[in-house]
C-alpha cells in the first residue's frame, strides 16, 4: 500500500471515529433533553389535576382523613412538596417530617431528613416527584413497612 493511501485510511477512519463519538454524545443530549421534557409534562398534568381539585371544592385532607392517616412524611421538598405542606397546614393531618436528597440545604417549616437517615414510623409516605415514583418506592420499601403513595394517586382519588 502506498504512503498516501494509508494516510487518506487513517484521516478517513479519524472522521469516523469523530462522527461516531460525536453522534453518541449528540445522542446522549437528546436523552436527557426528553426525560427532562417528559419529567416537567408530568409536573405540569400534576399541577393541572391539584387545580381542577380545588375548582371543584376538594381537599387533600380528606384523602388522608379517608384512609386513616393521621400521621405522614412527604418525600421529595420540591415545589410540590412545598405545596403539599401548605394544602395540610391547618388540616390534623401530622406532617411528622420530609426525605430529600438535599435535606442540608432546604429549609421549609416541617423537619427534612436525608433517606439514609432512620425514617420515623408514619401511616403513609406521600411521594411528589411522580416522575421518579417507581425508583423512589423501591428504595423506600427496604426502609419502612408503611404504604408509600404518588401524590399522583392522591390528586386522582380524592
Amino acid at each position: 500500500m502506498k504512503k498516501g493511501a494509508v494516510s487518506r485510511l487513517s484521516a478517513v477512519a479519524g472522521a469516523v471515529a469523530g462522527a461516531v463519538t460525536a453522534g453518541r454524545m449528540a445522542s446522549k443530549a437528546t436523552n436527557k433533553a426528553q426525560i427532562m421534557s417528559d419529567k416537567h409534562l408530568a409536573l405540569y398534568l400534576l399541577m393541572n389535576q391539584w387545580v381542577a381539585v380545588k375548582q371543584e371544592g376538594k381537599n387533600l385532607k380528606d384523602y388522608f382523613e379517608e384512609n386513616g392517616y393521621k400521621t405522614i412524611a412527604i418525600y421529595g421538598m420540591s415545589y410540590v412538596g412545598e405545596r403539599l405542606v401548605e394544602e395540610l397546614r391547618d388540616s390534623d393531618i401530622n406532617i411528622k417530617y420530609a426525605i430529600d436528597k438535599s435535606a442540608d440545604s432546604i429549609y421549609s417549616a416541617v423537619k427534612i431528613v436525608a433517606m439514609d437517615e432512620d425514617l420515623e414510623d408514619v401511616d403513609a409516605i406521600i411521594v411528589t416527584p411522580v416522575f421518579f415514583f417507581d425508583e423512589i418506592e423501591a428504595k423506600l420499601m427496604d426502609k419502612m413497612q408503611c404504604p408509600i403513595i404518588s401524590i399522583e394517586d392522591v390528586l386522582y382519588e380524592v
